[in-house]
């Protein structure tokens, strides 16, 4: 293969696939890592790893690309009405530049190939609000006062300038509670969706689909209600599993169904102490039928538990969509805990994402909701004015997305206790495999792929990237 070949105008894109089937042959390894003190932030370095025959050495890890499980969908952040805020405020010429290394696999961009989105006003907004509030005693099952408007002057304009850098990324909505009108407390803390209004909500959910369409922003999916057995939040709503599968199945997968839209629904959002609240909502066939997958987070319970219900319904899909940094952030502690279980923990339990909570917070770790919302939650970046810092989530994040773009499809691999790792097929051929070292020393370790090595390295509590 002659190298002069790769800058010739013929073909662009053969050119690139050209170059990736060289690197591959010629059994080169990209390293990226992370160290635990941080003298090394997802950082390339400068190695010369490749595969080769060797003398085997203890611990391997073998790559087997026979064995392939689910596809990805991709690796990101929630995108709060808070991030927006702190996002809309910054100078157009530094937004424009950190969106840009948030969203885009160019320069030094991470990738971001996921954003979850509230449905209304999440904790992390500076008021609580619906697309459809009222004065105190009105109803409007018609939804003839409903409108986007109170996303229009951050939230709205930020996903035009996240969707410009990288058009590609998914959109997950979910809503933290109806308007009050619709709730049986009429607060915006706690309360149950009032069973006469199923057919306004669900009619709700179709609305606020279309309204973004019409402003070019796609929802690829929505889960039914965050965090549905955590009504002390402000926002929050009580549904439980019963309330969850009646209102899917009569309600919202029929509106959607009548309005032909392709939006999944994605059921629970909540921790994985819980695979049973799920699991009883897909032992309905009427409402499993309209049911694409169920989402966690994991403020409580096992990552493994996403496992069971992938193996009571192997058909339907999982998806992990919160998990928060407590400020001021650790990147030792939180490097380790979260790569480990959610990077490589939720996706070997056949998870199709990993978003962290949330994006963007500024200094003082505002906004946040009276009654419960959060003051503590730590943003990938923390913005203020113009000037960014970049916290544990951005890095934890970065080792998946840049590299395990969406439809990219898990490996085999090997478990190993002190070299936790989980492999990837991208959709260009190549192979990525992110690794931690969770023991007390540095450790040596063979990566075996085709009968062949690569020999390796890792400070104990770092995080590496490897792609060939």
């Amino acid at each position: 293969m002659n190298p002069a070949m790769w800058s010739s105008p013929w073909c662009a894109a053969c050119s690139a696939a050209l170059l990736l089937a060289h690197t591959a042959l010629s059994g080169q390894v990209e390293l990226w890592l992370t160290s635990p003190e941080g003298t090394a932030r997802f950082e390339k370095q400068a190695l010369d790893l490749s595969f080769s025959k060797m003398t085997p050495i203890e611990p391997t890890i073998e790559v087997d690309e026979r064995r392939t499980f689910q596809t990805i969908d991709g690796f990101g952040f929630c995108l709060t009405g808070g991030s927006a805020q702190h996002l809309s405020r910054m100078s157009p010429a530094p937004r424009s530049a950190l969106l840009a290394e948030l969203f885009s696999t160019k320069g030094s961009g991470i990738g971001t190939s996921y954003l979850r989105v509230s449905i209304g006003a999440s904790d992390l907004n500076d008021h609580v609000f619906s697309y459809d509030d009222l004065p105190a005693g009105q109803t409007d099952p018609e939804l003839a006062s409903f409108s986007l408007d109170p996303d229009r002057a951050e939230m709205i304009p930020m996903l035009k300038e996240i969707l410009a850098v990288n058009p590609t990324v998914k959109i997950l909505g979910s809503p933290w509670s109806p308007p009050i009108w619709m709730k049986t407390n009429h607060d915006t803390v706690g309360g149950r969706l009032d069973p006469k209004f199923y057919p306004a909500y669900a009619n709700y959910f179709v609305k606020y689909i279309l309204a973004m369409r019409a402003d070019g922003i796609r929802i690829d999916a929505i889960t039914v209600q965050n965090e549905p057995l955590h009504p002390g939040n402000n926002p929050s709503l009580l549904m439980l599993a019963p309330e969850q599968a009646e209102f899917i199945k009569h309600f919202l997968g029929p509106s959607l169904r009548a309005a032909r839209l392709s939006t999944k629904i994605i059921l629970y959002d909540h921790n994985a102490d819980r695979p049973d609240y799920p699991i009883s909502i897909l032992n309905d066939p009427e409402a499993r039928r309209f049911v694409d997958g169920s989402a966690f987070h994991l403020y409580r319970g096992p990552i493994e538990a996403l496992s069971k219900v992938h193996d009571a319904y192997p058909d339907k899909n999982l998806y992990f969509t919160e998990q928060w940094v407590g400020a001021p952030g650790d990147l030792r502690a939180d490097l380790d805990w979260h790569v480990k279980t959610l990077i490589i923990g939720a996706t070997r339990n056949w998870s199709r994402t990993v978003l962290e909570w949330n994006l963007s917070s500024n200094p003082e770790l505002t906004p946040h909701t009276d009654r419960g919302g959060c003051n503590r939650c730590l943003g990938a970046v923390t913005i203020d004015g113009d000037i960014v810092t970049r916290n544990p989530a951005y890095y934890i994040i970065a080792h998946a997305a840049r590299f395990v773009r969406p439809g990219s499809v898990r490996i085999g691999s090997n478990e190993l206790e002190q070299l936790p790792n989980v492999a990837f097929r991208t959709p260009n051929g190549r192979r990525i495999l992110i690794v931690e070292n969770a023991g007390q020393h540095s450790q040596a370790f063979d990566i075996s792929w085709r009968g062949r090595r690569c020999r390796a390295t890792l400070q104990e509590g770092a995080v590496a990237t490897y792609i060939w």
